[in-house]
């Protein structure tokens, strides 16, 4: 099993392009990012496109195509950007019903389903206090 990177791959776009406009610069191509985060530029435009649904990045097209920030960076939370990029739980249960004749297979989904429930919870009260400056702050505070 790997771990899911999108999170921190979203919130490395969202930082570039916050830093980049601070910068001067009005819109930043997904080609610019992707070399940052070295991954392929239709993985960043994918991103991007969920997070702009999600009204956090806004794109033009034409002459000077790119994306920009739809709002400040210490506007947006982890947590917008994590519900912009992971639908559904942090956990899932069996994809078929297990044998309900079973003593474990009757009872593991009540069992673990609170467990779940509170893992959730704390994941997203920890995302919900971290905006995105406090990212970039992090990010530019780290030596070289």
């Amino acid at each position: 099993m790997s771990a899911n990177s999108r999170l921190t791959i979203a919130a490395h776009a969202l930082a570039w392009i916050g830093l980049y406009q601070r910068q001067g610069h009005e819109v930043a191509t997904s080609e610019q990012i992707a070399t940052s985060a070295n991954t392929n530029p239709v993985v960043i435009r994918r991103l991007l496109g969920e997070l702009r649904r999600a009204g956090l990045v806004e794109s033009r097209r034409g002459v000077g195509a790119g994306w920009s920030l739809a709002r400040d960076l210490d506007s947006m939370t982890l947590l917008d950007v994590y519900e912009a990029v992971e639908p559904g739980p942090l956990f899932a249960m069996h994809r078929t019903a297990p044998d309900q004749e079973c003593v474990v297979g009757r009872g593991i989904q009540p069992a673990m389903r609170g467990v779940y429930e509170n893992i959730e919870q704390t994941l997203r009260q920890e995302l919900a206090r971290v905006t995105l400056a406090d990212v970039l702050r992090d990010v530019l505070a780290t030596p070289r």
